[in-house]
């Protein structure tokens, strides 16, 4: 039996470092205080599309982002563009963010998947018990250490070639061509260009690193800790 709880806590740590990368994407692009007005200006996105604000830009990325989370029921968004009110998104621009959308959700759920089976794991391990303290850290520190070491070779793959991988990403994860536009003609490649991508990328590389340390550490310290106990 202790080898089951050893692997349910292998298990439960693969469960939290989904949770940790999800929540990682969250935190860079939508709890960064000015991240989009940051990147916008770093980019000068505004001399790339017809004559409009930065507030009124913000104002569609805002409407766009509550989109993706799925608090706007579309994404028909209406502001001024050289002095007149009009659509920000074209037709094919919206069909390729609803597939952007999908992704969002189902990143979502399956974080919420990941937190119900992470207490499942714990309430298996209470029933049957197992000692907790003796099993459980270093169950997660061996689960956590095999998951950042995989999507660390994973990130030093993607960035030997960063435009190699992005496409391939789209190929994955998009089964058309929507999200292939037109800078001519579709905004929205224009306001988050390549650059941008990148940027959010290694934003997000730093986050889920620096809270995958943080969990291997203290995880660390509680095995340290235990077997010092006679």
């Amino acid at each position: 039996m202790k080898y089951i709880h050893r692997l349910a806590g292998v298990f439960m740590a693969f469960c939290l470092m989904i949770l940790l990368f999800v929540t990682s994407v969250e935190a860079v692009v939508y709890w960064t205080p000015g991240y989009f007005e940051k990147e916008y200006t770093k980019y000068q996105v505004l001399d790339d599309l017809p004559p409009m604000t930065m507030e009124d830009l913000l104002d569609v990325t805002d409407q766009m982002m509550a989109y993706l989370r799925g608090d706007r029921a579309d994404l028909h968004v209406m502001t001024v563009i050289g002095g007149q009110e009009r659509e920000f998104f074209n037709a094919r621009e919206i069909a390729h963010m609803e597939d952007v959308r999908g992704l969002f959700l189902a990143a979502i759920s399956i974080r919420r998947i990941c937190l119900l089976l992470c207490a499942a794991v714990l309430l298996f391990m209470a029933v049957s018990k197992a000692d907790f303290k003796r099993v459980l850290p270093p169950s997660l520190c061996l689960g956590t250490g095999l998951f950042f070491g995989v999507i660390a070779a994973l990130t030093a793959v993607i960035s030997t070639d960063f435009t190699k991988y992005f496409i391939m990403f789209h190929h994955i994860f998009f089964n058309n061509d929507l999200w292939i536009l037109d800078p001519a003609t579709d905004m929205l490649i224009n306001i988050v260009p390549e650059g941008f991508f990148m940027d959010t990328a290694g934003r997000i590389a730093f986050t889920f690193g620096s809270l995958s340390l943080i969990l291997f550490d203290v995880c660390l310290t509680l095995t340290i800790k235990n077997k010092r106990r006679p």
